[in-house]
């Protein structure tokens, strides 16, 4: 009993050392990424700096090439110059000479100004990268270590096959939650924070131009809200489309197609064969995300005019066609959308499913699901 006790101090101490890491390693990646956005605007004016100044190098340097013809000539005919002339011809040549030294100078503490901040950003990319992996992991170990382990254990006998289910579902959640975190970070979080400035910059308006210049940057702010708002619904519609227990599969993959060819602008096509019925919730929801991963996809990595949505449910079995005229690629080679098509691969092996991957470069994407069901 003594030792259980021991054991349990051990886990308690052991799991706030753990929360304390993570919250720390979760600081560092915040104030990398601050210092990031901070750095990379810095960048972008630095660069257009460096533009003006060559500009500037390269006409002061033909002023003072002119500057020394002409005192090379009033130099060789010395006789027919008054003083006057020759000392401004002296003059100007001078200070040209001067400016474009100074102006090369400044070209040269600007570009070695530019090359520091590039190579910080990437020491802040790569800190950020790993402080959100460490991140993850850091979670993984603190709820493997304080979630309750034991119904699982009844289910599950052996020790080990214990351990990787429990990782895996703690996995899965962590890398769902990170998602979200970074939807919400880069759009209704981003989004609010320029609402804060463009408040301030209102009252400043307001301050110094008055009410009616003050009122056409509110509706532009107004703008910016309704904006948010429509990002924040988006994000909830993403993590469950509620219509999805309503009306069903079909409907609800109607509507998401239909936002999907509303926000991004393209043509998406969707084909509707065979029987319409309610399947079981679990499996309309899988076919749902499924189809959602695979148009994301395209979306994001292959740069699609026109995407086909086609889905055939039969008594038994169901056949999904997702379909792009993208840029394609090697499914050899591995790419930044690797990981959602193999959490599709592993989605589709956990219903009994296959699932097939065509594309070729500049050919687009077919993916084909064949998945075997059992109606409501």
């Amino acid at each position: 009993m003594e030792e259980v006790k021991v054991l349990n101090q051990i886990i308690s101490q052991t799991i706030d050392t753990v929360s304390t890491s993570r919250e720390k390693i979760f600081e560092i990646g915040e104030r990398s990424r601050n210092e990031h956005a901070y750095l990379s605007k810095e960048l972008e004016q630095t660069k257009q700096k460096v533009v003006e100044v060559i500009d500037k190098v390269d006409k002061s340097s033909l002023h003072a090439r002119h500057a020394r013809n002409r005192l090379a000539k009033v130099s060789k005919e010395f006789q027919s110059y008054t003083n006057d002339e020759v000392r401004v011809a002296y003059e100007q040549a001078s200070e040209y000479q001067v400016e474009m030294a100074v102006l090369q100078q400044e070209e040269k503490l600007l570009r070695t100004r530019r090359d520091d901040i590039e190579r910080r950003l990437k020491n802040l990319q790569d800190t950020i990268s790993r402080a959100e992996q460490l991140s993850v992991q850091m979670s993984v170990v603190f709820d493997f270590l304080s979630s309750d382990l034991k119904k699982v254990g009844e289910i599950i006998e052996d020790a080990k096959e214990k351990q990787s289910f429990g990782l895996k579902i703690i996995e899965a959640q962590e890398e769902e939650r990170g998602r979200l975190s970074r939807e919400i970070h880069d759009g209704p979080a981003q989004m609010m924070a320029n609402v804060m400035l463009h408040s301030e910059l209102i009252e400043r308006i307001y301050q110094e131009k008055g009410i009616h210049e003050a009122l056409k940057e509110i509706r532009g702010l107004r703008k910016m809200v309704r904006s948010s708002l429509a990002e924040v619904r988006r994000i909830i519609y993403d993590l469950r489309p509620m219509a999805l227990e309503d009306l069903g599969l079909i409907p609800t993959l109607r509507k998401y197609l239909e936002n999907i060819e509303e926000r991004h602008g393209l043509t998406v096509h969707f084909k509707h064969l065979g029987i319409e019925t309610r399947l079981e919730q679990h499996f309309e929801i899988a076919v749902f995300r499924l189809i959602q991963e695979a148009v994301q996809n395209a979306i994001k990595h292959a740069s699609p005019t026109e995407v086909l949505v086609k889905i055939e449910m039969k008594r038994n079995n169901v056949m999904v066609v997702i379909k792009d005229d993208g840029v394609g690629f090697n499914p050899s080679t591995k790419k930044d959308s690797s990981f959602g098509i193999i959490g599709m691969k592993e989605r589709v092996n956990m219903l009994n499913g296959a699932i097939t991957i065509q594309s070729e470069i500049e050919q687009g994407t077919n993916i084909l699901i064949q998945l075997p069901v059992t109606t409501v």
